[in-house]
């Protein structure tokens, strides 16, 4: 069967931060005509490096790592503008005095930790030790997270940790979001859907925009999606309903101009080579 005729596999992250944009497929509001794939974000960043999912919501940094194998969705992504509530470091101390102390860092981001990365070294001005762990909601819950003395938790388990529906023993709080924005000034693009080149156009367009008409539904059905995730998370109405609302869906010039800088400084880095923005078009 060739290409152009069997079922595309898009991914899905399966934390609360993806329902607006995928609620009304969920509810099969909106036709997809296609295979959802469920996977952390590093997960689905690999199995689009494999060439096994044709288009898929990444990190930030897995477009830039590979951008010649990628095309951009236009007008949809994750983003913050200040606080995001859902990639934090929590820490028994200051940030500034976390040098030569081990960070345990989530293995379920790329984006994020290349994110703290930048913000030891040109904000908190101090070097700790990153070691990659798992920081999922059931590892949040071990009794043995008590000892650490610093992580970053992302998604869901981040959100439960800071709003207490998971028990937190750290006294310090960072939210990435607003670090980003204190430092720069600009919105923080976390996520980002992308297609393979190799993909057929109709069939990515066709994706394309039933993701945005489910993301156009999910935004004015913000209520409904933080009732869902109340009853998945057990954090509070409110503090899911703050959440939803205070994340952005969709590409603007302010927020590409987060993107293109947050590349820049990881290409400054030497973290990824210089690369180019490049999107899926009907042309």
């Amino acid at each position: 069967m060739s290409d152009a005729a069997r079922a595309l596999r898009v991914g899905r992250i399966p934390y609360i931060n993806c329902y607006p944009v995928y609620g009304a497929v969920d509810r099969r509001i909106v036709p997809l005509g296609a295979e959802l794939v469920d996977g952390v974000p590093t997960a689905l960043n690999q199995q689009m490096a494999d060439g096994t999912l044709d288009v898929s919501v990444v990190s930030a940094v897995e477009y830039a790592r590979d951008w010649e194998r990628y095309l951009l969705l236009p007008d949809l992504a994750i983003s913050c503008d200040g606080a995001v509530r859902s990639v934090m470091l929590f820490s028994r101390v200051p940030a500034e005095q976390l040098g030569g102390q081990q960070v345990l860092v989530s293995r379920s981001s790329m984006t994020s930790v290349h994110l703290l990365e930048l913000l030891f070294e040109n904000v908190w001005k101090t070097k700790p030790v990153f070691v990659a762990g798992d920081a999922e909601a059931s590892d949040l819950r071990d009794d043995g997270s008590s000892s650490i003395v610093a992580r970053l938790v992302i998604g869901d388990a981040a959100l439960m940790l800071g709003t207490g529906a998971i028990a937190s023993p750290y006294e310090h709080v960072n939210d990435l979001g607003l670090e980003w924005k204190k430092w720069t000034g600009l919105p923080f693009v976390f996520a980002v859907w992308v297609a393979q080149r190799t993909v057929d156009t109709q069939q990515a367009l066709a994706v394309h925009a039933s993701l945005i008409e489910s993301r156009n539904w999910g935004l004015k059905h913000l209520d409904v999606l933080a009732a869902q995730a109340h009853e998945n998370t057990g954090v509070p109405p409110a503090a899911c309903s703050e959440y939803l609302s205070g994340l952005d869906y969709g590409l603007s010039y302010p927020h590409l101009g987060g993107l293109t800088e947050f590349y820049r400084r990881l290409t400054l880095a030497g973290k990824v080579a210089p690369g180019r923005l490049a999107f899926l078009s009907a042309a």
